[in-house]
């Protein structure tokens, strides 16, 4: 992290709140993030920072250009678990958060200009996702897998498995989630969450979902031999009570893919559930904006990314007009 022996003097410094030493904290408290996002903004400036200091080179001293030699970089370099080259879009979100983090910087007037602003951005297609998909049919032999889990942490499993594939959510949605989050709202099960951009959020929990959970605390509650209403912390726990973490659901979604015969199931993650929610979604009718403030996007062309079926034929409005058109006729 950057220090307080490379902060300015004078106005800068002293405009720093309740004189914290690390600008990324004090940026991090700044805004209204989730935990994960804020985790995940943590290690994008860092890896800027660690850039850096590999080449001697002062974070509040950096140019456009070298904004762009550490994004062509990003571009070029395998990543640790995958050992394939970051996605334009990846760079790109790692590059947005190092504007933000100097936007704030500029804001405390430690800096004139933001680097990044005058940088070069990889052009994102949003009619793309690199996200391997799932059908209908793949995620109820998934759910399925789940069902028929066994051993200790099956209940657990049916639980993540169910709130994934009902109501799409982002993995950091899920692990995120403490027992507090559940309730009740209107005759509606419901769960909420912090979700991207820091926006608290409420979804409803299907049938299926609301089963898995109660399901899953009940056998939670009975090997701790307590009540369901004495369990307190995360909703979703290791063995050891600790919280579950994303590699651990990652890992899930495969074995249970791999169990359910999924030929994809080395390259799935939990997001390809949040793809198949929205996809399904459409396909049932559901209209654009409902699945889009499902999924919590400001911006409904994200949404129709993540719509595998949106140029299917079958949906080509052409057939609705004619059918209007025969009607009148008749």
């Amino acid at each position: 992290m950057l220090r307080s022996e490379v902060l300015p003097r004078g106005p800068a410094r002293a405009a720093l709140p309740g004189g914290p030493t690390d600008f990324t904290e004090a940026w991090l408290r700044n805004r209204r993030l989730s935990e994960h996002t804020r985790d995940a903004y943590r290690r994008d400036v860092g890896g800027w920072l660690r850039w850096c200091a590999e080449r001697g080179l002062d974070p509040l001293r950096a140019t456009f250009l070298d904004v762009n030699t550490y994004g062509r970089e990003l571009e070029s370099t395998p990543g640790v678990r995958s050992g394939r080259p970051l996605t334009p879009a990846t760079v790109a979100r790692r590059l947005s958060a190092l504007s933000s983090w100097y936007d704030f910087l500029v804001k405390l007037r430690a800096i004139e200009a933001n680097p990044v602003a005058a940088a070069d951005r990889p052009r994102i297609d949003r009619d793309h996702s690199a996200t391997v998909g799932l059908t209908p049919e793949e995620v109820d032999a998934l759910v399925a897998a789940a069902e028929s889990d066994t051993g200790p942490t099956a209940p657990r499993n049916r639980a993540a498995i169910a709130l994934l594939a009902d109501l799409g959510l982002r993995v950091g949605e899920l692990i995120s989630l403490d027992l507090t989050d559940l309730g009740a709202e209107r005759g509606h099960r419901s769960v909420r969450f912090v979700g991207k951009g820091g926006k608290v959020r409420r979804r409803a929990l299907t049938p299926a979902a609301a089963y898995a959970v109660d399901a899953y605390l009940s056998a939670r509650a009975a090997a701790r031999r307590v009540s369901v209403a004495e369990l307190t912390g995360p909703l979703l726990v290791t063995a050891s009570g600790a919280r579950l973490d994303r590699h651990s659901v990652f890992r899930l979604v495969r074995r249970l893919a791999q169990v359910a015969g999924i030929p994809a199931w080395a390259k799935l993650s939990p997001h390809s559930l949040r793809h198949a929610f929205a996809t399904t979604a459409r396909a049932e009718g559901v209209p654009l904006e409902d699945v889009q403030d499902a999924m919590g996007h400001a911006d409904p062309r994200t949404t129709r990314r993540y719509d595998r079926d949106r140029h299917n034929l079958d949906r080509d409005p052409a057939y609705v007009i004619w059918a209007a058109r025969a009607r009148r006729r008749a």
